[in-house]
Order: structure tokens, then sequence, then C-alpha cells
């Protein structure tokens, strides 16, 4: 069997990918895109057994894309991945289509991949109507940010991989050929690495909680308790319930000129 992944969430799109390897290694992974024409493309070239469909991408949604199949007569299978949990979760416990939850957990994970293991292709039918509903509760405006960043340490027992919400980040800064995210681990300051420039990184986080304030650092708005200048002028930002502080260039003190 083959299967094709959409999420417009590069790091997320990685992270299942590999969870499916690990978990179903004879499943071949046709395509990775992240957004829904781009979804609705690949289906119709590579006609993949399974899509595991993000919910809001952009260009069209995975529901707009599930209904396009449909109207096709597309045997491809749906699994929706996605973050909103607060409308049609019942729903999705049908065996007509599947539904999971980001962060995806392995333990759910192997759950819908038993299901699609022992069930037939959906009832077109029960499907359609379902996409109906959901379509009428999905949400006016879609976040177009990045709500978790996948990064990864070296331990004692090998590389370990890890989904860091943008909450608990503090700050980010590039190092040589690597991006380093310093966030919260209970009372600690945990370090972990990306492999995405700090460019690629910045356009990705919502603007409102993470603003550049080097050309190496990027800091969570919410974690800044304040700054403090030192006798020769220079800004530092201070973060909150930490002793370490971040230098500012001076191209980016205007940030902070009214703390």
């Amino acid at each position: 069997m083959n299967a094709l992944i959409a999420d417009d969430e590069p790091h997320l799109a990685a992270y299942l990918r590999d969870m499916l390897a690990t978990l179903w290694p004879e499943l071949a992974i046709v395509a990775v895109v992240h957004d829904g024409p781009a979804a609705a493309a690949a289906i119709a070239r590579e006609r993949p057994d399974i899509a595991f469909l993000d919910i809001r991408m952009p260009g069209a949604t995975g529901l707009q894309v599930a209904a396009e199949l449909r109207e096709r007569g597309s045997a491809t299978r749906v699994v929706f991945v996605t973050a909103y949990d607060q409308y049609a979760v019942e729903a999705f416990e049908r065996d007509a289509v599947d539904y999971l939850l980001k962060p995806v957990t392995a333990e759910r994970l192997t759950r819908t991949l038993d299901k699609l293991r022992r069930t037939a292709a959906p009832r077109d039918a029960d499907l359609t109507a379902l996409l109906a509903d959901l379509a009428r509760r999905l949400p006016a405006e879609a976040p177009s940010h990045l709500r978790w960043i996948r990064a990864s340490k070296r331990s004692l027992d090998g590389e370990i991989t890890h989904q860091i919400p943008v909450d608990d980040v503090l700050y980010v800064q590039a190092h040589d050929k690597y991006t380093c995210v310093y966030a919260r681990d209970g009372e600690e300051i945990a370090e972990w690495l990306i492999r995405v420039p700090l460019s690629e990184l910045a356009a990705q986080l919502d603007p409102a909680d993470f603003t550049q304030i080097h050309r190496s650092v990027i800091v969570n708005l919410h974690a800044v308790a304040g700054t403090r200048r030192d006798l020769s002028g220079k800004l530092y930002v201070r973060l909150r319930d930490q002793a370490r502080e971040l230098p500012v260039s001076r191209q980016y003190v205007h940030l902070f000129q009214k703390m």
C-alpha cells in the first residue's frame, strides 16, 4: 500500500512520515505536499491508497480536497490530521474516516493504522455527508503559523526527537549549520536542534508572539520580563524566571524603547 501526506507545516509532515516509517515500514509514501491544490494534484497523479490530510491548508482545506476525491470517485481513503478538537470529534470515530489530533502520538496513530489495515474503502454516501457536516463547523480563519517545532538532541541512547509547542519556546538561536531551540523543560531550559535556517523559521512563527532581536536570535515576547542596559549603553533582554539575558542588536533596539 502507499500513502500521501499533506500538511502546511513541513516539520509536522516530516514527523508523521517518520512515525509511519516506524509503525508501518511497508507503507510507501509517494508524496509529501504542503497545500490543498498540491494535495489534490498529487492524489490525482499518484492515486495513493491513503491520504493523510491536514484539515487547514492554504489554497484548499483537507475537507475540500476529500470532497473533490469523492466527486471523482477516488478510492483513496482519507485520514484527517488537525489541531482542532472542538468540533465533530465523535464523527471521526466512524470507520468511514479517521481523525488524528496534533501532535500525533504513536499510540493513536497505531490505532488508525490498524483500522486502515482491516477496513475497506468508505461508502461514498457516508463520507459525503460527514464532509458536508464538518465543513459547516470549520472555523472561518485558519492559523497560518507554526504551532509545534520538531527538534532533536543527542543522548546516551541516541538521537531523541521531540515535538515542542511554540508556547514553550523561550528563544531560538542560529549556530553554524544548526538552529538551537531553547524551550522550557520543567524548571530548566532544554536545548534542541533543528536543521532549519533561522530566516525560514522566522517566516513560520507568529510575529505577534516572536520577534528577532539579533541577526542570530529570535525571542518569544511572552518570555520577556524586561530589559537591561549596561554602562556602555548595550541593551539586553531579560527572560522571565531565568537568569540568562540576550543581547539586542542596535537595529532592533527600537522594539524595546518603551520597556
